[in-house]
């Protein structure tokens, strides 16, 4: 429908960009019109348009840009806007109270909004403002030898900036004032015809920026849109250049991967396209279990499924899901040395989250939240005493307490366990007291210190830290 449309209305094919121009200082734009991109201005955040109009307003050109215009063509409500404007960053700090400058590599402004929202997650809003940003010379302090983007705090022209961006369906600019988009390489074009291509040369677009590998398989399966050969065919062979992302930026990346809506769609194209092979430790992990039951696969089936129901994600919990294989299997390797069960459990956590740092910067309330799930599993299976007391009164029962239930989904422990745990917690004093009385009767392997093994321990103690800035404890994990 939007292909017909666009060809009536234009008359000719858009231009495409597959080599990339070499200047975007004269590049004019094609004025798209609201009969032909449809976009519905109530899928638009008003504190989006508020930017916008206060930019405008003051004397600066200002617009909706990337994702979200791709979005809205697509009638998706987009979860992020971002406004690009010709005012330096002090220019636009200066117009809003409540905003800040983030980054180093290519300074932003974070405005910040607070809506009238029940929930404390709702409240808050920031829109992103960037300034435009010049065509960068292929030698000097920004750009490293291996010609990744160090610095990118040069202002430039609106055209430039259209031509920095990475790939032509984030290229387009939307004036909520007037609806008109402004589209400098065929984005409009290449939506119609549901095809993913990179603004320029993708070998060197790659090499300024390895993480635009990443964005390309993201946005490959969000959109489910066929990524154009020469945007294809130069990702197996720079896959190498992701070792030159700094951790904390690649594992934001990861992040935005995994909890896209589409994360196991991605993993299968990151094996598709190259991206797997030792390159992150990670994916390794979650490829490995390429079995539709794998644990894996139904953490990020569940992720993807409140994603898209509007649900919230608890970040640790799903990086605790992917890598608990992992941790399950160091676990069982470090206990066959003789050392208590506990013991063993915690050093194989701290083997493992410590490989992962040596490529992800892993958030440390993220590693607090993981390390505390997995301590939690082993307290589960030992129904007797006070111990299931104290364990409702933890922090993160309710996310250990998922984290079990997927465990006995794919098999790892008896479903009976998780029942047991749905009985108590549900359960009055009464029931309670009556389910302690039969699980001493029971003789199963959900009463033994690690999966498989049916030999009781003497649980040694644990010292635990206290979650730091814990999730609402009222919302599930997944």
């Amino acid at each position: 429908m939007i292909s017909k449309i666009i060809r009536k209305i234009l008359g000719k094919p858009v231009k495409k960009s597959v080599n990339g121009p070499t200047s975007g200082n004269d590049l004019q734009p094609k004025k798209i019109t609201v009969k032909v991109h449809q976009i519905d201005p109530k899928l638009i955040s008003p504190n989006a348009i508020k930017v916008t109009q206060t930019l405008q307003q003051a004397g600066y050109k200002a617009y909706i840009v990337g994702g979200a215009v791709r979005d809205l063509i697509l009638g998706i409500k987009p979860k992020d806007f971002d406004v690009a404007t010709n005012a330096t960053p002090d220019q636009v700090q200066a117009l809003f109270k409540k905003s800040r400058v983030i980054g180093k590599r290519f300074q932003i402004i974070h405005v910040t909004f607070y809506n009238n929202s029940s929930h404390a997650r709702d409240r808050m809003e920031i829109i992103e403002v960037s300034t435009f940003r010049a065509l960068l010379v292929e030698t000097g302090k920004h750009i490293a030898n291996s010609g990744r983007v160090l610095s990118d705090n040069v202002w430039g022209s609106q055209s430039e900036d259209a031509t920095r961006r990475d790939f032509t369906i984030n290229a387009m600019f939307y004036d909520p004032s007037t609806q008109v988009v402004l589209d400098y390489h065929g984005g409009m074009a290449d939506i119609a015809s549901r095809v993913l291509r990179m603004i320029g040369d993708p070998a060197t677009r790659y090499r300024e920026d390895p993480v635009r590998m990443l964005r390309a398989v993201r946005f490959a399966a969000k959109t489910g849109f066929t990524l154009e050969q020469n945007t294809l065919e130069p990702i197996s062979q720079s896959a190498s250049l992701i070792h030159d992302v700094p951790g904390a930026r690649l594992f934001d990346e990861m992040l935005k991967l995994l909890m896209s809506g589409h994360a196991w769609s991605s993993m299968t194209k990151l094996r598709e396209v190259g991206l797997d092979q030792g390159l992150l430790p990670m994916l390794d992990v979650i490829l490995e279990q390429s079995d539709q039951t794998s644990f894996a696969k139904l953490a990020l089936d569940r992720t993807d499924e409140r994603i898209l129901q509007g649900k919230s994600i608890s970040p640790g919990f799903l990086f605790a899901a992917l890598l608990w294989h992992q941790v399950e299997q160091q676990w069982k390797l470090n206990i066959k040395g003789g050392k208590p069960s506990i013991v063993c459990l915690n050093e194989a956590i701290d083997e493992v989250l410590s490989a992962q740092r040596e490529v992800f910067a892993i958030q440390r309330r993220f590693e607090t939240d993981m390390r505390e799930i997995w301590s939690l599993q082993p307290r589960f299976e030992k129904r007797v005493g006070k111990m299931p007391y104290r364990l409702l009164e933890s922090a993160r029962f309710r996310a250990g307490y998922d984290f079990l239930c997927l465990r006995c989904q794919v098999g790892e422990l008896p479903s009976e366990l998780s029942t047991w745990w749905e009985n108590f917690q549900n359960g009055s004093l009464e029931d309670r007291e009556k389910l302690l009385v039969d699980v001493k009767s029971e003789r199963s392997p959900s009463t033994s210190d690690m999966p498989g093994k049916s030999r009781r321990r003497r649980r040694r103690g644990v010292k635990g830290k206290e979650a730091l800035e814990n999730d609402d404890q009222s919302q599930q994990s997944f």
